[in-house]
């Protein structure tokens, strides 16, 4: 009979993530050639992001070294962390933590590469403190269009940083919880009972992202025109795609493995499996972006528009959204 109560589940299905050394004995040819391109790309990433720290050292003004380090160290940190987490599969828990706490960070970032390059906080708010911010924008309220427009103040500036600054922090922090409860055995990713304590945290994880995002968009998409000399559209455009690919694409196939839909292959579970393919994804994905974020960052940056082009820049923009 071919029923699911008759079917005979491998133990390796039902056990924790296999030893690096089991991973190494299973490889067949394909698997041998397989792990050592993506382990050769993971390395290339990190070797690209070391080369490009070195440039940026060199040709970059100070005030804007530190942060364009930490975004374009995002790809490759991710790339680094899958490919160890591929190699060592029970220590993914840990691999992809660091990755996200990096993440975390880049966030915030961001947020102050773009008052950088704009010649920081007085510099903003002298060049745009006669225009408003555009509040209405994802991904929190991008269908509020009913909101109000902020002035542009002191205040605005710090709630704005704050915004993505808390999430820097406080994911750390329910990391580090996150890490003591798994000690305890109290945290476990898959379970999902209501006495669990993933089912607490990581939606709660989710609900302090949306709020980081928020003001990265709101900046964004109020310095796109005056900072598009600097091709910060691309660069934002490849911001977004790490985080969707870092936390939606992971997001999905965990749920893909737990719901048995990625079949188990000994040694690795459905979920373990899923695990490594999402890695394997990721060295792929986090590579090539590494290639095009070095394209985007490695160049000489011509002078900002003045503050009349700035002026009339906005003033279509604004004259623009108001008769849509």
């Amino acid at each position: 009979m071919n029923n699911g109560s008759n079917r005979t589940i491998h133990p390796s299905c039902m056990d924790e993530a296999p030893f690096a050394i089991d991973v190494i004995l299973d490889l067949d040819i394909f698997g041998i050639i397989l792990y050592s391109i993506l382990t050769f790309m993971a390395a290339t990433s990190m070797v690209v992001f070391l080369e490009e720290c070195v440039y940026i050292y060199r040709k970059v003004p100070n005030n804007k070294k530190s942060v364009i380090i930490w975004v374009n160290g995002a790809a490759p940190v991710i790339a680094t962390m899958s490919c160890l987490g591929m190699w060592i599969p029970r220590s993914t828990m840990f691999t992809d933590m660091t990755s996200a706490c990096y993440f975390a960070i880049v966030v915030f970032k961001f947020l102050i590469m773009m008052l950088e390059e704009i010649g920081g906080d007085e510099a903003f708010l002298r060049r745009q403190g006669k225009h408003k911010l555009k509040i209405s924008t994802g991904p929190c309220c991008c269908c509020c269009l009913c909101l109000p427009h902020v002035e542009i103040t002191r205040r605005t500036i710090f709630l704005l940083k704050l915004g993505s600054f808390q999430f820097a922090v406080l994911k750390i922090a329910f990391t580090i919880l996150s890490i003591v409860l798994w000690t305890n055995k109290n945290f476990i990713l898959t379970d999902m009972n209501i006495t669990g304590a993933a089912i607490w945290i990581n939606p709660f994880v989710g609900i302090l992202t949306i709020i980081a995002l928020w003001p990265v968009a709101i900046m964004f998409m109020h310095l796109r025109i005056v900072l598009r000399t600097l091709k910060i559209i691309p660069k934002y455009a490849m911001y977004q795609l790490v985080l969707i690919l870092s936390q939606l694409q992971t997001a999905i196939v965990n749920i893909l493995a737990m719901d048995g839909v990625i079949a188990c292959v000994p040694p690795f579970s459905s979920i373990n499996r899923g695990y490594r393919i999402n890695q394997q994804l990721l060295i792929l994905e986090m590579f090539i972006i590494t290639l095009v974020t070095r394209l985007l960052y490695r160049r000489q940056y011509n002078p900002l528009p003045t503050e009349e082009q700035d002026d009339n820049e906005n003033t279509k923009m604004v004259v623009t959204s108001n008769s849509a």
